[in-house]
């Protein structure tokens, strides 16, 4: 196909604008899908993307259209909405020439919808402004065009109006695609250069990678050659990407396909990476290849201890079809032997979680999360801590770094003032308020990570009755007052419950887990002490008060001292208990931990 009848293209909204679904429009269109198929949203294959209303994995598919008596084959690239996959997000924008940026009509711009913009414009790419939900009651369509008029500096005949569900506007918006977004622009007798916006493990090929050739062609049988590793590998099969994998001859200059190659492991084949011939290829890699780097650190460890072994097979199957998880063995006190696991943010860690019980039936528990902190020792090392347990001495330690990130909320101007209280007492510096319009705004501010993971999103939809939206981006490494608490029952430390933050917030969090326990551990026949402490400081406590006997009840009269004689004999027993007695710590007290009040 000539490169001027191809068009790459991609949709950029933030969740729930209905990108999937104006996706199972096209697909329907083009009649690459029957009309009314049982399956909605079609790109997204997993339970999980439907039930949770998200893109976790980027897709890709080939269509074909027609205007004006001509096919043009439009390859429409699937992307994730959520802040945790933007890497994703990145990697696929950087293998089109076009965007769709989609509006829902009914809720405006939100925070993820100017992130997307954003990396849309970094990656030099054509946008085309459409509103979705048009059809709904309370869309407000002159109001969104408006707002997509004074961002982007358009006209109102360049914004399309469709419904996804309805179906309204599809051609058109197609036909926009062909006139409006550029072809590719690569050289047809240039030594080939793919980029992998996308890559899974499959049981019986190996490792699928999908990939959009830039610069000249790849044929089946071809040697070709990884640019982060120099690995080298033979074409088996290279084709497009339709419902099913279509096997061609070769793949030329601005398309995007499928390779399977024979590569064992998808940490091979990185997204981001630059595919080129073993000889003869180009010197250059593609801009833009970065490692994905892992902001959320927690313990995972299998609930019943006789499924470690199931869960060793299954975390790495899982790491086949997702490159970003990363993960080292880890052994507790508590909960005995697991995985250290890091994440791209805690909906990630949520995911993971999800699919191991789903696809593994492994029921798991995840530990307090945590982020790198960077450490310079007394005696001049610098060392790199995501574990309470590897956190050192406070004698050893000169100075710690925390991670902070840029972050935008964008919320209706009636809840400034919540949102505010809010990011000030999760330590947020304020750097700017942007109004959009004037019914919403956007606030800058510059957050610690670990004030992010644990409930600050759900506080942001509480405080704001569901309406702010949330994007955040790593900023830098600052100067921190962190420590590390300690949870101890009746004395005894439980790793597991251990966890890092700033030294102004370790009574208050320590107090609200000790609080937290003594609700849910079941009460002993003896006396329970719950502490919080920083080193050999107490800083918290709580008490679980022990179960007793009525020993009093058969005496009737006599004297006092015959009382006390009983009573002294019970706290006799109780000490001695106490000494050899060992408390029984349930599941749902970890399960509490994580759930535990952070203000």
């Amino acid at each position: 196909m000539k490169q001027e009848f191809i068009r790459n293209f991609c949709i950029v909204a933030h969740i729930d604008h209905g990108k999937s679904t104006l996706a199972d429009r096209f697909l329907e269109v083009t009649h690459v899908i029957g009309k009314g198929m049982e399956v909605a949203q079609v790109l997204d294959s997993m339970d999980l993307e439907r039930e949770k209303g998200i893109t976790i994995k980027s897709h890709a598919i080939r269509m074909v259209h027609n205007y004006q008596g001509q096919d043009y084959v439009l390859n429409l690239i699937d992307t994730p909405g959520h802040v945790d996959f933007s890497y994703e997000v990145s990697r696929a924008l950087a293998s089109c020439e076009g965007a769709i940026l989609l509006v829902d009509a009914s809720q405006g711009i939100e925070a993820q919808t100017m992130s997307n913009l954003y990396l849309a414009l970094e990656n030099n790419l054509e946008l085309l402004p459409a509103l979705n939900k048009i059809d709904l009651p309370k869309a407000d369509i002159e109001g969104t065009e408006h707002d997509l008029m004074e961002i982007l500096g358009c006209m109102p005949e360049d914004i399309l109006r469709v419904s996804a569900k309805a179906g309204l506007g599809i051609t058109e918006l197609l036909d926009a695609v062909v006139t409006k977004l550029p072809a590719p622009k690569g050289k047809d007798d240039a030594s080939p250069m793919a980029l992998i916006f996308d890559s899974y493990f499959d049981m019986y090929r190996g490792v699928v990678v999908l990939v959009r050739l830039f610069d000249g062609c790849l044929k089946k049988g071809d040697k070709i050659r990884l640019f982060s590793n120099g690995k080298e590998y033979d074409i088996e099969e290279i084709g497009y990407l339709g419902m099913k994998f279509q096997p061609q001859k070769e793949l030329t200059c601005g398309e995007a396909g499928y390779i399977i190659a024979n590569i064992k492991e998808v940490a091979d084949a990185r997204v981001g990476d630059t595919i080129t011939l073993a000889k003869g290829g180009c010197t250059e890699s593609l801009p833009g290849f970065m490692e994905p780097k892992p902001m959320v650190y927690s313990g995972i460890f299998p609930i019943n201890g006789e499924d470690y072994e199931n869960l060793v097979e299954s975390i790495a199957k899982l790491k086949l079809n997702d490159a970003s998880l990363l993960y080292e063995k880890e052994s507790s006190l508590a909960l005995g032997y697991g995985f250290r696991c890091g994440f791209l943010g805690m909906l990630h860690l949520e995911i993971v979680k999800e699919r191991l019980m789903r696809e593994y039936n492994i029921p798991i528990i995840a530990t307090t999360p945590s982020v790198r902190f960077l450490m310079k020792l007394k005696n001049g090392d610098d060392i790199e801590v995501n574990n309470p347990i590897d956190f050192p001495d406070p004698n050893y330690i000169d100075s710690i770094l925390e991670p902070f990130m840029e972050t935008e909320i964008i919320v209706p101007t009636d809840y400034i003032g919540n949102i505010m209280k809010l990011a000030q007492e999760r330590r947020g510096i304020q750097k700017n308020i942007q109004y959009i319009d004037e019914k919403r705004v956007a606030l800058h501010y510059e957050m610690p990570l670990i004030e992010i993971i644990f409930d600050f999103y759900d506080k942001l939809k509480t405080v704001s009755r569901g309406y702010a939206s949330l994007d955040y981006a790593f900023k830098d490494y600052r100067l921190s007052q962190v420590v590390k608490v300690d949870i101890l029952i009746n004395g005894e430390k439980v790793d597991a419950m251990s966890f890092i933050c700033h030294q102004d917030k370790a009574f208050s969090w320590g107090k609200s887990v000790t609080q937290t326990l003594s609700e849910v551990i079941p009460r002993h026949l003896f006396k329970i002490a719950l502490q919080a402490s920083i080193g050999a400081k107490i800083i918290a406590r709580s008490t679980i008060n022990p179960m007793r006997k009525d020993v009093l009840a058969k005496c009737y009269g006599g004297d006092v001292s015959r009382k006390r004689k009983l009573l002294d004999k019970q706290k006799e027993g109780k000490k001695k208990m106490k000494e050899i007695g060992s408390v029984t710590v349930p599941q749902e007290a970890f399960l509490a931990v994580l759930k535990t009040d952070r203000d």
